[in-house]
Formats: structure tokens, C-alpha cells, sequence
């Protein structure tokens, strides 16, 4: 393949054919690098007029190559050598994929969980700086990340102004008051939506102060910005939008697989700018990262709703992979500053063609609501389980769908698995633990899609709520949700604030459930009371 390129085939090549001719005809590449917010239609027009530079990041975001560089040697003099980013979505996903990529070492901490906070304070405090990433300069998550940093720089005797470094929009509440404080801030673009901003400060701080080569990234883009804005059928940009929404009927998850692209988590960070710039008004692409094991058709008993997205390697041959059960697939290749540009381009085009607006996310903001007003009210949103099996309560938000005479843990996961639709379901696995400690859950994927024979997703909580949680409650009601919580190993107190971080996490799992059977989406909500014992427990039953 060429230095970026997207190849085709089956219902995906069909859409591009289809859908291409009139892509050009009406200069929507021209019109998006020229930021015509009037690409998506009259409702999303207010949004869009303030959410369109990134189409020029590669230029605009130059002069952060000289500022990173120089901030990363003040803190190398002062015996850094650590990076801790806290963020969350947009703020954590694209750094995560940058650094990965380049071979260096990033800590992202985008959790709430006590276990893994608590992991992320305690190693080498003496040798890190820390990176506070925040659109709003309001994500609770980050505020208590960085209280509980600020507080343990400061009982170490560690001036925590000289090894915290504060990424936000100007004028935001974090802005003022971290410059007031004496903080180092460093803003973004504020005509940049969180997921839209990885070559802005925010995906390019935490990434150069880690020992990313960010300048060489904003040159990748450069060399591809004037093929993706230009209005010809050669267009990557507009090839994989077409691919991606333009079939016909729409095959609305997307099953993505690496196939040595040499981008480390470039799909993870794909599903949350697909997932929360299309899943809204019923309608949406759903991005499955398919487990890194075997084909990503593996399983599944008709893939007629599907099409298979190839990570290919930068220098593979023109043709697109061949995926055994694959009707639609696509198969993408391009440097990692490229493919940044390039998804994103896509993604904007595939709202278009949806007829959406691709720069909200009304559903994340409902699921913070409710994870506020549960917290306010002083409750962890659990209420009474519906029944206990050994380590491990088991409550049916909403209710609805749940079945008389379940007594067990198998009997509830199998009552939830029999609401999945066989043609058209998902089944979404929303796993609130310490992502790195049981990273080795996430094996069950593979068990599960064998076993229902449907697409699984699967998240870690609260992380997947910026991403793929937008799509549960605003896309297509095709979903069945398994959420699992645990008690932390010990919980750990939010410095300044009336709440724990156990407490923090426990509402934003029972806010989100509650949005979620609000939609009339079923939702089953297992709790491990002994995380060792439930997690045995229950990989037995998943796995079965």
C-alpha cells in the first residue's frame, strides 16, 4: 500500500462507489478543511462552527514541539522520570496510542477505581511529574486524580507546582485556577472536541514530555492534509467514510483487527471517536475491538450486520487483507500522524452520511448527571441485590426483563444472554475493576462472542463511558449490558472532597446503568464482594 491508503471490498467497496461520486460533487473534503460548519445540516451547524480546527492542527499545533521539548528537559533536571497523565477519553486515549507507539513509557490514569489510583501514587512518587488533562477544566474524574497527587507531592515535601503540568481550555475553571495557583498551564485549542484533539496540547504534551517524537507526528499529518482535503475519488478520507456508513442496508458494527500495523491501541482509540460521533438519534457505527487472538469473524454465526476493519502494515502490499466470513472489509495503512487525520476525516464524513452531528455527545452527559445525583444523595446507586451467589451480588437494573425463578450467577447471565437479538444484538462486557491488575479478563471476549455468536465489546469502566457509552444509549437499541463492579482491596479518600474514590466509581457504575435501563436497554449488574473469589466465579460462568 501507499504511504496512506484505504482498500475495499465486498458491501464496503459498493458504498464507496455509491457514495463517492456525490462526496465530490458536493466538495465535502474542501468544505471540511475550509471548516464550513454546514457540512452536517442546520441542527448541528452552532456546534460544528466552533469545532472544526482540528482540520489545521498540523500547522497550528507547531509551535507546542519547542514548548514540550524544553519543558520535558526542566523536568529531567529536577529528577523526573515518570510520566503520569490523568485524563480521561479524548485526554487519555490518543497519548496512550502516541507513546505506545514510539516505545516509551506513558501512565495513563483514567480510572477512578482506588486499587489502581492508589498504584499509580505510590510508584516512584519521588521520580514523576504528572499531567493534568481536562477540556473542561470540570471532569471529576481528573479534579480527583489530581487532588490525590497534589495531596501526596505535598506529604512527600515534594512542591507539587514543580512536577504538575495542566493541559485545559483557556478561561475554564482549571485554567484560572491552576494559573492562580502558580501551575504550569499549557491550553489547547478550544475549537477542538476532546476526541477530535490528538495532535492538540492534549495529545501532544503528555506524548512529548514522555519522550514522543510529536514533531515528526505533526509531520505525518502535513503530508497528508492536502490528499484529505482535496475533492477527488482518490481521497482516502472519504473512501473510509463511505466504507464505514455508506452501506447499504447500514452494517453498523465495525470489527476491527490489527494486522501488524505497528501502531500500538490505534483501534482503541478509533472506537471512541466512531462510537461517540455516531451513536446518537437511534442511529451509529459500533466499533468492536476484536480480541488480538485469531479472525475477528471467529465466532460469530453471520457477520451480514459487519464490516471488518484491517489495520494493515504501513508497507503492505495493494491489496486489502482477506478475512475469512467477511462480506464488507476494509483495510487501512498509513503512518500513525496520518491515520489520525484520516479517521477523523472519516468519521466526519460518516456523519454526514448518517445524518448526525458528529461533534456531540448528549448521552456522556446524562450518565454524569446521574452518577452526581446519586453522589449527593449520599448513596453508592447499589441498592438491595436481587440475589447473592457466593462472592458475588447480582441486581437487574430496570428489571423489565428479568425472568421469575434465577437463582444463580449462571441463571442471570443466561437470562440476559437470552434478550440478545441473534441477527442484529451485541453484547456489551462493562468491567469497573483496576484495568491493569485484571488486564487477563478481557480474554473472556472471545468465549463470549462463541458463545451467544454475536459481537461482544468490552470496556473498562469508567474509561468506555467517554467512549462506547455514548453509543449504548443514543445508537440502536440492539445491546445487552453486563456491568461488573467490585469492592476495592481498600478504598482511598478524595483529598478535600466528602466522597471516596470507592464511593466515586460505585455511582458512576450505578449512574450509568440507570441511564441505560432508562432506554429500556437490559442491563445486568454483578458485584464481586471478594474480587478474588468473584472473578473466578464469574470467568467460569462467561467462559462456559
Amino acid at each position: 500500500m501507499s504511504a496512506l491508503a484505504v482498500q475495499a471490498l465486498g458491501a464496503a467497496a459498493e458504498a464507496v462507489e455509491r457514495h463517492l461520486p456525490d462526496l465530490v460533487q458536493d466538495a465535502v473534503a474542501s468544505r471540511l478543511f475550509a471548516r464550513d460548519a454546514t457540512l452536517w445540516g442546520p441542527d448541528a451547524e452552532s456546534e460544528a462552527s466552533v469545532r472544526l480546527s482540528w482540520v489545521g492542527l498540523h500547522r497550528s499545533s507547531r509551535p507546542l514541539v519547542g514548548e514540550v521539548e524544553a519543558l520535558r528537559e526542566e523536568l529531567r533536571e529536577r529528577g523526573v522520570r515518570r510520566v503520569v497523565l490523568c485524563g480521561m477519553g479524548g485526554s487519555s486515549l490518543a497519548p496512550e496510542v502516541i507513546t505506545g507507539t514510539a516505545g516509551v513509557d506513558l501512565v495513563v490514569l483514567d480510572s477512578s477505581d482506588p486499587d489502581m489510583v492508589r498504584s499509580a501514587l505510590e510508584e516512584d512518587l519521588a521520580g514523576s511529574a504528572v499531567v493534568v488533562s481536562s477540556k473542561s477544566g470540570s471532569t471529576l474524574e481528573t479534579d480527583s486524580q489530581r487532588r490525590a497527587f497534589v495531596h501526596a507531592f505535598t506529604e512527600a515535601g515534594i512542591d507539587p507546582t514543580e512536577r504538575v503540568v495542566v493541559v485545559t481550555d483557556p478561561g475554564s475553571p482549571l485554567d484560572e485556577q491552576s494559573r492562580a495557583d502558580g501551575y504550569r498551564v499549557v491550553n489547547a485549542d478550544p475549537e477542538v472536541g476532546g476526541r477530535y484533539s490528538a495532535l492538540t496540547a492534549f495529545g501532544l504534551v503528555p506524548s512529548g514530555l514522555a519522550g514522543a517524537d510529536i514533531g515528526a507526528l505533526l509531520d505525518e499529518a502535513e503530508e497528508v492534509a492536502d490528499l484529505l482535503g482535496a475533492d477527488d475519488e482518490a481521497n482516502p478520507g472519504l473512501r473510509l467514510g463511505a466504507a464505514l456508513a455508506g452501506t447499504r442496508p447500514l452494517r453498523d458494527k465495525l470489527l476491527f483487527t490489527d494486522a501488524g500495523s505497528g501502531i500500538a491501541g490505534l483501534a482503541d482509540w478509533a472506537e471512541q471517536l466512531i462510537a461517540e460521533s455516531t451513536g446518537k438519534q437511534g442511529t451509529g457505527v459500533l466499533p468492536v475491538v476484536a480480541p488480538a487472538d485469531g479472525s475477528p469473524t471467529a465466532g460469530l454465526a453471520s457477520t451480514d450486520d459487519c464490516t471488518v476493519v484491517v489495520l494493515a502494515p504501513e508497507d503492505g502490499d495493494d491489496e486489502a487483507a482477506d478475512v475469512e466470513g467477511a462480506g464488507s472489509l476494509v483495510a487501512v495503512s498509513g503512518s500513525l500522524g496520518a491515520q489520525l487525520l484520516l479517521w477523523e476525516v472519516a468519521t466526519a464524513v460518516a456523519g454526514r452520511l448518517l445524518g448526525i452531528n458528529p461533534f456531540d455527545q448528549p448521552d456522556v452527559e446524562s450518565a454524569k448527571q446521574a452518577a452526581r445525583e446519586i453522589m449527593e444523595d449520599g448513596a453508592d446507586g447499589a441498592g438491595s441485590p436481587d440475589l447473592v451467589d457466593d462472592a458475588v451480588e447480582i441486581r437487574a437494573a430496570g428489571g423489565a426483563w428479568w425472568p421469575e425463578g434465577v437463582s444463580t450467577l449462571e441463571g442471570a447471565v443466561d437470562a440476559l444472554l437470552g434478550e440478545l437479538d441473534p441477527d442484529t444484538g451485541y453484547l456489551s462486557l462493562m468491567v469497573y475493576l483496576d484495568r491493569v491488575e485484571h488486564a487477563g479478563l478481557a480474554g473472556v471476549q472471545g468465549d463470549l462472542v462463541r458463545r451467544t455468536g454475536r459481537p461482544v465489546t468490552f470496556g473498562w469502566g469508567p474509561r468506555f463511558l467517554h467512549s462506547t457509552g455514548q453509543y449504548h444509549k443514543g445508537g440502536p437499541a440492539q445491546g445487552v449490558y453486563l456491568q461488573v463492579t467490585g469492592a476495592p482491596g481498600q478504598d482511598l479518600a478524595v483529598p478535600g472532597k466528602d466522597f471516596t474514590f470507592g464511593e466515586f466509581i460505585a455511582a458512576q457504575a450505578a449512574g450509568d446503568a440507570g441511564v441505560l435501563a432508562d432506554h429500556g436497554r437490559p442491563v445486568l449488574r454483578v458485584h464481586l464482594t471478594d474480587q478474588d473469589r468473584g472473578l473466578a466465579q464469574l470467568r467460569a460462568v462467561l467462559a462456559r
